[in-house]
């Protein structure tokens, strides 16, 4: 069952070394995605699973000792998803990347973990079906679920300004820091995708584990400081 959950983005600004001179502009969301880590911990789960948007190169299942780097952002900064259980085959995706160096900031040691990388165009019936799944693996689970809201907020935006970016945005935040499963489910699959929001499935699969989990939701961050919408919650 669904013990806890944390929600964070994965912006590669997030690290410091890739930050450089604007590291400080995201020290409230590096001081957020702490406080929902530790929630994490207190809930003493069995097993963590961390959960972010992937290519088809980085879907599927990353063991524990998988490790990404930064090196495309011209930072030589390796991250390892918890201590190594085995040889790496695959590198991490950006998302699992970005978790795991929140979970060495953190000094995450409160159970074993593993990664999931999910692929866009997973449809929000088959998100909540691996989410449920996922929550039936151990009696307490807890999950990291990496997901970027819209990234057409400004007209200085990755995807542009785009009016309808707002909405959906102001959604997801209500819903992630109500743990309301069903308003999660319900996001609109084509919308997310023509407003670039990465977390959408992530999100969803999110949704399908804490069903019937009973968890209370806190948003501990809401804002879009590179016209791209980053939210930190977490549910227990």
């Amino acid at each position: 069952m669904l013990a806890a959950a944390a929600v964070s983005p994965f912006p590669p600004l997030l690290v410091p070394d890739v930050a450089a001179g604007a590291a400080p502009e995201l020290d409230a969301l590096r001081a957020a995605c702490s406080d929902a880590i530790a929630v994490l911990a207190a809930a003493r789960p069995d097993r963590l699973v961390v959960i972010g948007p992937a290519d088809q190169a980085g879907g599927g299942p990353h063991p524990q000792g998988a490790t990404g780097s930064f090196r495309s952002f011209g930072v030589d900064r390796e991250v390892r998803l918890g201590a190594a259980d085995t040889a790496p085959v695959r590198q991490l995706p950006l998302s699992l990347a970005v978790a795991a160096w929140l979970l060495e900031r953190t000094g995450w040691s409160a159970a074993p973990l593993q990664g999931l990388g999910v692929g866009e165009p997973l449809a929000a019936d088959r998100c909540a079906q691996v989410g449920r799944e996922l929550a039936a693996g151990a009696e307490r689970v807890a999950l990291l679920v990496m997901g970027d809201g819209t990234a057409c907020r400004t007209l200085k935006a990755p995807g542009y300004l785009d009016e309808r970016a707002a909405g959906f945005d102001a959604e997801v935040a209500r819903a992630l820091g109500a743990a309301d499963t069903a308003g999660l489910l319900a996001l609109d699959e084509e919308l997310a995708y023509e407003l670039k929001a990465a977390g959408r499935a992530p999100w969803q699969m999110l949704a399908g584990a804490g069903e019937g989990a009973g968890l209370a939701g806190e948003l501990l961050y809401d804002d879009a400081p590179y016209g791209v919408g980053y939210f930190v919650a977490a549910w227990s």
